[in-house]
């Protein structure tokens, strides 16, 4: 486009493996944006936006991939493509990829669309490429260099038929402007110009999103300090969405009973919860429940052996010195509890409260079980909870006899009840699958077996879920709003400063087993780049506080470390403009201390 007309400039390009940033991470495609003279900015924190998908071969093992030489172009209509070649783990050649590219395209930037594999020369290694419209000839053409050393190209007429993509014809060579920029550790691609409409939208979504105001009326009319203490704040936010906080008043020298005009000041509050909450505690979850609240987790800190419960009337005496566990679930041979009782998760199904869980017997392989409360029974009471059963499939055999499950959750939406969990073959051996994402129906009469055939959700294939050896899909946990289901899940090294949150999200009133209709995101939603100190933030849980905030808990650790101590972890969920969750607006993000002091003229009538 032209230049004159443009309000900013995005260079695509990947980064060099660096300290925390590993060959997993750094070979996807990083975007940076200019604001007219500015300096180039690296978005979404300089954290990887598109990843190639790894293959799956024919023993079931997934060879990961990643991307090198990205190219990004327009054409005449305003749609985005974006080349890249696929590589082999580690950067190197990658025979399922010879002669080919990877091709995607975008109409903001913001979401992109998977094309497919362009097949460029079946004998040749693509080195470099790029892709320019050629309006003359109303085509597409890719010009790269093989690893023979000599230059090509081939035509093709749609960005969306991989089948149009003419034969190779040896041609000169060619160059393209590789900006210079001052980003350190990055491998430049190429950089367009971008019109302010594209621009800015594009920016924002993949910035930080942080509070700029907060607002109160300017005027309050109203009889009692009980009125005034139910007046929240607006707190406003980078990207356009705004966020209701609490205001502490400080009205002690007003008079309610006298008729009159006052002015009042105020601070904005939100609840902010140390880190860490508690050392050792992974896989956190709390449950409200009776005007209380109760705690349950892996507790590392008794080598992942029985499950303890806290109960407080506040979030902060759960955690606070003195606090009280009770044993509801011990070590039990005979019935097969001995080891890994990992991740207990509470949930209401139909009008009982049960406890999802994995657990282990003599010989390590953990497996789904659910225990529930019995009518009238208390939390804390191991003797109220009936005893633990495997988790079925619907012609009553077990989730499996061949691998591991664990980490199951649930959730129920228009009327459909669903259980999601975890399952991983051959751990440890060449045949290993990863740990992958199934969902399945089941009866809330009798949760305890499935009433569909399990159906497979997800699997580790982008570089984030597949990394430091570790080839992760748990952790799954429901966020059920108005209009979408949003299952947050885990990948990475669950031990490790890799460790983050993906997202899966689909409409509501779908087919929750429809594969298809779900939608899971290139880039993760919450990691150690954007979780505020945090490494490896993972394995988290959703609930609605007493001040009817929506938190998210989850485990990180302190140091950046391959192995080190999890932490319980949390903060609020914030939602966009489009009522979207966004899952790393923590902290002064939240709610800037410098702006939460405000001031309000108020009326009280009599």
């Amino acid at each position: 486009m032209d230049k004159m007309q443009s309000c900013g400039k995005i260079l695509v390009y990947t980064r060099k493996p660096k300290d925390d940033y590993t060959e997993s991470l750094s070979n996807s495609i990083h975007f940076a944006y200019c604001k007219e003279e500015a300096c180039f900015e690296p978005l979404n924190r300089n954290y990887g936006i598109l990843f190639a998908k790894a293959t799956v071969d024919e023993q079931n093992v997934i060879h990961e991939k990643g991307i090198k030489s990205p190219y990004l172009f327009r054409d005449p209509s305003g749609l985005f493509g974006i080349i890249a070649i696929r590589v082999a783990k580690e950067g190197k050649d990658d025979l399922e990829s010879k002669g080919h590219i990877l091709l995607w395209t975008s109409h903001d930037l913001i979401t992109f669309n998977y094309i497919g594999l362009l097949n460029l020369h079946k004998d040749l290694f693509v080195k470099n490429v790029i892709c320019e419209y050629c309006p003359d000839e109303d085509k597409y053409v890719i010009r790269w260099q093989g690893d023979d050393g000599c230059y090509y190209k081939n035509t093709f007429g749609c960005l969306t038929d991989l089948s149009s993509v003419g034969l190779p014809e040896q041609t000169d060579t060619y160059s393209y402007e590789v900006p210079d920029v001052s980003l350190a550790d990055i491998i430049p691609g190429n950089m367009i110009y971008v019109e302010k409409s594209i621009g800015e939208p594009f920016y924002s979504h993949w910035s930080p999103v942080y509070n700029t105001e907060i607002r109160v009326p300017s005027h309050i009319n109203l009889t009692s300090r009980k009125q005034l203490d139910e007046v929240k704040a607006t707190a406003v936010y980078s990207d356009g969405s705004t966020a209701e906080k609490r205001v502490i008043w400080d009205s002690q020298d007003i008079d309610f009973s006298v008729a009159g005009s006052y002015t009042v000041k105020g601070k904005a509050a939100q609840e902010r919860y140390q880190f860490p909450l508690a050392t050792g505690y992974a896989d956190p979850v709390i449950l409200p429940w009776n005007g209380k609240y109760y705690f349950i987790s892996t507790n590392d800190n008794k080598n992942d052996i029985g499950i303890y419960v806290r109960e407080a009337d506040t979030i902060h005496d759960l955690f606070a010195p003195g606090f009280k566990e009770s044993l509801i679930l011990d070590v039990n041979e005979e019935k097969g509890f001995v080891q890994t009782f990992w991740a207990p998760e509470f949930h209401w199904i139909g009008e009982d409260l049960y406890i999802m869980f994995a657990v282990s017997g003599k010989a390590w392989g953990p497996q789904c079980h659910i225990m529930k409360l019995k009518k009238g029974g208390s939390i804390l009471n191991a003797e109220d909870w009936e005893e633990p059963v495997r988790i079925k499939r619907k012609d009553g055999t077990y989730l499996t006899e061949d691998g591991i499950t664990l980490d199951m959750t649930y959730f129920k939406a228009d009327g459909v009840s669903c259980v999601v969990w975890s399952y991983r073959k051959g751990i440890g051996t060449p045949l290993d699958t990863g740990s992958m994402l199934y969902i399945a129906t089941i009866d809330e009469s009798n949760p305890t077996m499935l009433t569909s055939e399990p159906v497979l959700l997800s699997r580790p294939l982008y570089g984030w879920e597949n990394i430091q050896g570790t080839i992760n899909n748990e952790g799954p946990y429901p966020l059920v709003t108005d209009d979408m289901v949003y299952i947050t899940y885990s990948g990475g090294a669950a031990c490790g400063y890799t460790y983050v949150l993906g997202l899966l999200s689909i409409p509501r009133g779908s087919n929750y087993l429809d594969v298809g209709a779900w939608k899971k995101s290139s880039t993760p939603v919450l990691s150690y780049y954007s979780a505020g100190g945090i490494y490896g933030p993972g394995h988290n849980s959703f609930f609605k506080d007493y001040n009817g905030d929506i938190m998210i808990m989850y485990h990180g650790e302190k140091d950046l470390v391959q192995f080190g101590t999890r932490c319980t972890a949390m903060h609020k969920v914030h939602f966009n403009q489009q009522k979207v969750p966004i899952f790393d607006v923590c902290g002064d993000r939240d709610l800037n201390p410098s702006l939460a002091e405000v001031v309000a003229k108020i009326t009280i009538d009599k």
